[in-house]
């Protein structure tokens, strides 16, 4: 019998998230603050965290993948998250790069990619900002040209997650005429090796273990079979796993406000004021209790759009939804934690931390605003909705 309130939780995955959890206060928590200093990423603790398993469980089992499905991804993602934030970006781009990587590509190019991902031996970035762009992500001027038996790669990419870091890429190009919009654009597979590319990293506000910064290609040779899905159709092909990869941003990111909210309740009924504990003022408590209310039915939100990618259903929208709602919802519930501690939460430490890392997930991967078209377009109609 399933004693598990949560819908979307069975005791199977309630059992995963258990030995997750255990992993992440042991292992990842320690090293929580000394990331963000060295901005650099542990590839030995990256490494174990493959060897468990914790790294694209949902991936096929055909390139070294448990195939356990999204949900299970989706609570592996939760009990990172919920210690480090930036190590969980590790289990993100595994996730979205390993499922473009597992439906679009050559299987004797990608497999190999794959099952280092899995392993925590290789970390894959993706390429698709560009300067002059980044909402507008159709809008592409980087250029990929066949000559022969190769493509050469020739522009710019910035604001790339892990780009210094990283060892291949995912990179979307313009192989058509710049009026084919969305359908001229070609993904492909890049070892960041690849002579002629270079990268660099920016100064970033937060998430500074997993780093941000530009990748510059210059005559870049890559052979034919490292395309990933038809030529010109990448864009439209590719993207479509940027739904499921919405959902996870939504749960992470609401993982660190629950784990913010756990602190703050236990302070606030331990701290003392005017003879009280701070928990017997509802300016205190009453915050508190909205954002918890609506931590959790965040959280539902994010679980249902994997449960509806898992059963093969449509899930734009729910996606759209989670992308959105879940950063603001988490930067606004540890700001008000933060606030709680008082100078204590201002201070150089975990709250002030996750408030940096939580805020850049406002922009990168689709803003709000983007979010709501994309819901605006499922509820209404793509024509009715074309800005």
């Amino acid at each position: 019998m399933n004693t598990n309130p949560n819908p979307y939780i069975d005791d199977d995955l309630k059992a995963l998230a258990d030995t997750v959890r255990r992993f992440a206060e042991d292992r990842v928590k320690p090293g929580f603050l000394e990331r963000d200093q060295t901005r650099v990423l542990d590839r030995d603790l990256m490494r174990e965290m493959g060897e468990l398993g914790f790294i694209g469980p949902e991936l096929p089992e055909a390139f070294g993948g448990l195939g356990l499905g999204c949900l299970a991804a989706g609570v592996i993602h939760e009990e990172i998250s919920r210690v480090d934030l930036n190590l969980a970006y590790i289990n993100l781009l595994a996730s979205l790069n390993g499922q473009i990587l597992a439906e679009h590509g050559d299987p004797e190019v990608v497999g190999p990619w794959i099952r280092k991902i899995i392993a925590g031996e290789a970390l894959c970035s993706i390429a698709l900002t560009e300067p002059r762009g980044g909402s507008d992500a159709a809008n592409l001027r980087l250029r990929i040209e066949r000559q022969g038996d190769q493509y050469v790669v020739n522009g710019e990419k910035t604001s790339i997650s892990a780009a210094d870091q990283a060892d291949i890429a995912v990179v979307f190009g313009r192989t058509g005429t710049p009026e084919s919009g969305a359908h001229g654009v070609t993904a492909l597979l890049v070892p960041m090796d690849t002579p002629g590319l270079t990268t660099n990293r920016f100064e970033c506000h937060g998430q500074r273990a997993i780093g941000r910064g530009s990748i510059f290609f210059e005559n870049v040779q890559i052979p034919l079979n490292h395309r990933l899905g038809d030529e010109n159709k990448g864009f439209v092909q590719v993207m479509q796993g940027f739904d499921y990869s919405r959902s996870l941003i939504g749960l992470k990111c609401l993982a660190v406000a629950r784990a913010a909210l756990d602190e703050t309740w236990a302070y606030i009924t331990q701290r003392q004021a005017f003879g009280q504990p701070l928990s017997a003022f509802q300016g205190v408590t009453h915050p508190l209790a909205q954002f918890d209310t609506e931590v959790e039915g965040a959280r539902l939100l994010c679980l249902q759009g994997l449960w509806l990618k898992d059963k093969g259903l449509p899930h734009s929208a729910e996606a759209g939804m989670a992308k959105w709602w879940g950063p603001k919802l988490a930067y606004d519930v540890i700001h008000q934690c933060l606030l709680s501690f008082g100078h204590g939460g201002y201070d150089r430490g975990p709250m002030e931390q996750r408030l940096r890392d939580v805020l850049g997930y406002q922009i990168g991967d689709g803003t709000a605003q983007i979010m709501k078209t994309v819901i605006a377009r499922t509820r209404a109609g793509r024509k009715n909705v074309p800005v």
